[in-house]
């Protein structure tokens, strides 16, 4: 093989594996119930900072750019306690919801404040190579009273540029009850 042709040959090699994207490693079960559980700890977290409102914005701001995939793209965000504007488009108005502000009905769920959150073992999970969807309930501890809510769920998770899990899509209600 000629010099020529050597040359040739890596010049071809490189650009063909420099122009490669390689896919994200695919989600499983386990990393689901990793980033539930991190989302769990996040709105305790966000709770134990109550009546400092400075830190609560803090704290729920770096929850929000870690755990929703806001920065890569849309994320679908339906709130439990959303009435009157439902959804939740924008980094600010998840923010909002998490902690109060911009939107006139959020009081700011996570400082409630919660002891606890858990997500039911029961959970489905979907999983679709670099991205999962989770259904099932998940349950909020009141660190006042100790009750325990039950809350329905829906998450959509996909691998973020990092390799860590994002939530593309969270939908949360409130079970329903017959009058």
């Amino acid at each position: 093989m000629t010099n020529k042709a050597i040359l040739a040959a890596t010049l071809m090699t490189t650009t063909l594996f420099s122009a490669t994207t390689f896919a994200a490693a695919p989600i499983t079960a386990e990393d689901v119930k990793k980033a539930q559980a991190e989302w769990a700890e996040a709105i305790v977290a966000i709770g134990k900072t109550k009546g400092n409102g400075e830190t609560s914005q803090k704290t729920a701001r770096d929850v929000i750019e870690r755990l929703y995939a806001y920065s890569e793209g849309n994320v679908l965000f339906k709130p439990t306690k959303a009435m009157e504007d439902q959804f939740r488009e924008t980094e600010r108005e998840a923010l909002s919801y998490f902690v109060g502000g911009s939107i006139k009905e959020d009081k700011g769920f996570a400082l409630q404040p919660w002891s606890k959150v858990r997500f039911a073992d029961d959970a489905q999970v979907f999983i679709d190579g670099d991205s999962a969807i989770s259904m099932g309930n998940y349950y909020f501890t009141d660190a006042d009273s100790g009750k325990e809510v039950k809350v329905e769920f829906t998450f959509g998770y996909k691998r973020a540029e990092n390799d860590r899990l994002v939530i593309f899509l969270h939908h949360s209600s409130l079970p329903y009850q017959a009058h």
